[in-house]
């Protein structure tokens, strides 16, 4: 071994060094010292693999998304790579590709490789919970973004869904908006009845009246970007209906700026003849014209706390965060779709 020989130690203390064995911190420093520059500068690099079978640790956290085209994917995982940076952990992404079964392989493959943590980031597709019933059996720290799964033994982290409903309604009717139109997301998917909760709600305690003939609602899809296309035709129904309307809540960004693009074709502009108001603030809400007014997932901080919810779990510094749920405060953004009448 070059290491052992340029250095002048035995070849099962550089092993020990190298390897960051227990015994290391037995050795006298300069010792160890003199072993990690030999082997900087003979560019050794340890056997990562070998090192994870003898220490039964693997040092990664894996990651599955269900579609990294999705733009709800992008700032999450961003956040997520962001806190773990400066750790010793590596994320392993994999794309599920909306497929069910490929997400069920893909969990029992980053199991078999021994991930010492899991992070999934749903989208509207990820209904049922099959899959994960390996990984609470098997007591993985796991943490789904975007679904409240905590009931099921499983950490949780996603956005206030009624509050943000309540402040893209409250935002409308502080503007003077009176008639509303609405574009629901799929029955299935738990976020919309939260969002039409918090919606229902300030209705209420305003006295705002929802007409049902102004309620529209998607239908479900194998593509969280059908919104953008769904959300268009149902803007066209509301247009081609007998009552009026002069701003419309969307269920999400894509939605609204498929309601932006009928609009437009139809001749009303926005936001002189229609506001609309978003949800999410995916990065390009803020880049087109006119610029998105949306109610804000803070999905980096999302992100970056599902990465330290596993972190701390792992090393002890906080206790286990199964069966915890965490709900994050949006924020709405208003920008150049809306405006008062």
């Amino acid at each position: 071994m070059d290491v052992a020989r340029q250095s002048g130690f035995s070849a099962s203390t550089v092993s020990i060094v190298l390897n960051e064995a227990p015994l290391a911190n037995h050795l006298r420093i300069d010792t160890r010292r003199r072993i990690r520059e030999v082997s900087e500068r003979l560019g050794y690099r340890p056997h990562v693999f070998a090192r994870s079978l003898r220490s039964q640790r693997s040092n990664t956290i894996g990651v599955v998304v269900f579609d990294l085209s999705d733009p709800f994917c992008t700032l999450i995982l961003r956040g997520i790579d962001k806190r773990l940076q400066p750790t010793d952990y590596l994320p392993v992404v994999m794309d599920a590709h909306n497929d069910r079964n490929r997400f069920g392989r893909y969990l029992q493959m980053l199991i078999d490789r021994r991930v010492e943590g899991l992070i999934v980031v749903a989208n509207w597709l990820f209904v049922k919970i099959d899959a994960l019933k390996g990984v609470v059996e098997r007591r993985l720290p796991t943490v789904v973004v975007g679904r409240d799964l905590h009931r099921s033994g499983i950490g949780s982290i996603l956005v206030d869904n009624e509050l943000g409903g309540y402040l893209a309604l409250k935002h409308l009717y502080e503007l003077g908006h009176r008639d509303i139109a609405f574009v629901l997301g799929p029955k299935q998917l738990g976020d919309t009845s939260r969002r039409w909760a918090g919606m229902q709600r300030f209705a209420r305690e305003s006295g705002l009246t929802i007409r049902p003939v102004l309620v529209k609602q998607l239908s479900g899809s194998s593509d969280p970007l059908s919104g953008f296309t769904s959300g268009a035709d149902l803007t066209v129904q509301l247009l081609k209906g007998r009552t009026p309307f002069t701003a419309i809540a969307a269920f999400d960004d894509m939605t609204a700026f498929g309601s932006i693009r009928a609009l437009a074709d139809s001749g009303h502009r926005v936001p002189q003849d229609c506001s609309v108001v978003g949800f999410d603030d995916i990065p390009m809400a803020a880049l087109a014209s006119p610029s998105l007014t949306t109610v804000r997932q803070p999905m980096l901080e999302m992100g970056a706390l599902a990465s330290e919810t596993i972190w701390n779990n792992l090393t002890g510094a906080a206790a286990a965060s199964n069966g915890t749920l965490k709900l994050i405060d949006p924020t709405l953004l208003a920008r150049q779709s809306t405006k008062a009448v």
